[in-house]
């Protein structure tokens, strides 16, 4: 190190010199005074943080933050015009207005679509189809609609088409546009939005930007007043007001004026409107097919809701001997919907639910017990919109059957003990429940809508939930105990697992414990030759002690009278000190290991 640390003294060819060159300054620069070593008891050292930049010709240069002089002062100029460029390169560009962007019309759609429709997979390309069916929902829960047909399309496209009253056609006053093309181009243009000029008491669409998002992600999109728009020439149309209206737009744009033609008298009547869209390549770059099935899912649930409402599915084929066709009507609601989701379990009893009207919201329930089902299956619903991720209406059904339920059983005895209090998750053992709620202003967490938030749907779904099933459940008194016997023997269910739980961790607990401390051990390791002594208290301890030989004697004075495992169950024997005690003093294992050695050959019992 003493060589490496003074080159100068090394021949010139010598290998060690040109590793000192590498590692070391030159000895000019090796002076106490030098920032690049420090001068202590042992000898000079390098610094803490030493760099090594390449220079000019080959060499090498240590560059560091110096202490009493700047690193630059050892840097060659090629070095410092290096250093000077990195340090140009990370330096911002520049920041000013210019670099303000401004995303008008539908650009910020398209810009980022996932901020809309969630993402830009499948999840989000049958976002598209849903956004358009809820529209025309909002059409049949406004009591305008009677009837909705889908259709798929080979081309990947697909049409939605209600006879509901039609997107309005007049000019706009605030765009100068049609009311029509306004509601297609411009974000935050619709008719519910809440208030006296709104066109819907309660709706699932409240931003105004579903039809004018799935717009921005088309590639052609047609909007027409309907009769079955694939059997006509035009290939999307729309009615209203004894008029037939086409328009056609391209990723958010109208590439067609609007134009409108008279209806024959047969068809002036008909009012409703039709949505055929193309999902953009450019936006859906992995798939832009949609799946039958989930289509077919949501849909079954829509019918489910609106009972006087028909939807038919189509998949359009090629080949007509591969159409699929559906239609979707169920007059029993949401009584039938919960028979559908239970047809492959046994009910505890008949299906059970309500309709109310309360402070301005509609509350549907339906609900039923089934005694081969060990889980609950809530499904909620807000303004025919499902609630993936739940909300206050689903909060409100579960506080309510809780309360209801404990109080119904220890009102009639079946709930016997005072102390005993049913949580939620052992009343809705085995409980499947649907909750629709029409909200006229519903808060839902984002667009798409997986959460409701409003406050004031939680304490109106409790209080009609507990007066309903207050007054079915006394009119029904073996229905509730059918549901109680099944809550309570989920309590007890939870108790013995609760229990084996605790066992388990007893057992791991007895295992790594260490002897007793009471436990006056003997010195011999032999099991065969030592005996332990059972005596009863600490003063019988003692005395024994002082008589007993130490070389094979053991003593292990237990406390008074232990428990009687006779009429106690394992968590309890467990649990209990002696019990351990001699469990581990005997070198005794716990019920289910094979333990086939003891601490001591011979147990006796000093009383």
């Amino acid at each position: 190190m003493a060589l490496l640390m003074r080159p100068h003294l090394l021949r010139p060819n010598h290998p060690l010199r040109a590793l000192a060159s590498r590692l070391f300054v030159s000895a000019s620069l090796r002076t106490s005074s030098s920032p690049l070593f420090l001068k202590n008891k042992t000898g000079f050292r390098p610094r803490r943080a030493v760099v090594v930049v390449g220079g000019g010709g080959g060499s090498r240069h240590l560059v560091g933050n110096a202490i009493s002089a700047p690193p630059r002062a050892f840097m060659s100029s090629n070095a410092s015009a290096t250093t000077e460029a990195f340090r140009d390169s990370k330096k911002p560009k520049e920041y000013g207005s210019e670099q303000i962007q401004v995303l008008e019309g539908l650009d910020p759609v398209r810009k980022r679509p996932g901020m809309y429709i969630g993402s830009t997979g499948l999840r989000g390309l049958h976002h598209l189809v849903f956004e358009i069916l809820d529209n025309a929902i909002d059409e049949a829960q406004a009591g305008f609609a009677s009837k909705i047909d889908v259709i798929l399309y080979p081309d990947d496209s697909v049409s939605i088409t209600d006879n509901g009253r039609g997107i309005p056609t007049d000019l706009h006053p605030a765009t100068k546009k049609s009311s029509l093309e306004t509601v297609l181009t411009v974000l935050h243009a619709g008719g519910k939005f809440g208030g006296s000029s709104s066109g819907y008491t309660v709706s699932g669409g409240l931003h105004g930007v579903g039809l004018s998002v799935v717009n921005a992600l088309s590639e052609t999109m047609f909007s027409v007043a309907p009769v079955h728009c694939h059997m006509q020439a035009l290939e999307v149309t729309v009615w209203r007001g004894g008029k037939e209206y086409q328009q056609r737009y391209s990723r958010g744009k109208a590439v067609t004026a609007l134009t409108s033609r008279s209806l024959s008298s047969e068809l002036s009547s008909r009012e409703g409107t039709c949505i055929r869209f193309w999902p953009d390549t450019e936006v859906f770059t992995t798939t832009t097919q949609i799946e039958y099935n989930t289509i077919a899912g949501r849909i079954r649930e829509l019918a489910f809701l609106n009972p006087e409402l028909t939807i038919t599915l189509t998949k359009e084929d090629k080949d007509p001997e591969n159409v699929q066709r559906s239609e979707y009507f169920y007059a029993g609601g949401l009584l039938e919907y919960v028979r559908w989701l239970n047809s492959d379990k046994k009910p505890l009893h008949d299906t059970v639910g309500f309709s109310k009207v309360i402070e301005g919201i509609t509350i549907d329930v339906a609900l039923q017990w089934c005694s081969d089902a060990y889980s609950d299956t809530i499904l909620g619903y807000a303004n025919s919109i499902r609630t993936v991720d739940g909300g206050t209406h689903i909060d409100g059904v579960k506080a309510s059957l809780t309360r209801t339920l404990n109080n119904l059983g220890k009102k009639s005895k079946i709930i016997k003990d005072k102390d005993i209090s049913l949580s939620g998750e052992h009343v809705r053992e085995g409980l499947t429940c649907v909750i629709s709620v029409k909200v006229p202003n519903p808060e839902f967490e984002g667009q798409t809508k997986t959460r409701l938030g409003n406050p004031e749907v939680r304490r109106v779904v409790d209080a009609s939930v507990q007066e309903y099933l207050t007054e079915y459940l006394e009119l029904h008194p073996d229905v509730l105990d059918s549901i109680l016997s099944k809550a309570l023997n989920a309590l007890k269910a939870a108790l013995a697992a609760k229990r084996a739980r605790e066992l388990v961790r007893q057992k791991s607990v007895l295992k790594s414990s260490s002897l007793p401390g009471k436990l006056a051990d003997c010195s011999s390791a032999n099991p065969e030759e030592s005996e332990i002594f059972i005596v009863e208290g600490d003063s019988a301890g003692g005395s024994a002690k002082q008589g007993r030989d130490r070389r094979f004697q053991a003593i292990l004075p237990l406390r008074g009278k232990i428990l009687n495992i006779e009429r106690k169950d394992e968590a309890s024997m467990y649990k209990n000190e002696e019990i351990q005690n001699l469990i581990l003093g005997l070198g005794l294992g716990v019920k289910g290991e094979d333990f086939k050695r003891t601490l001591s050959a011979t147990i006796r019992s000093l009383s």
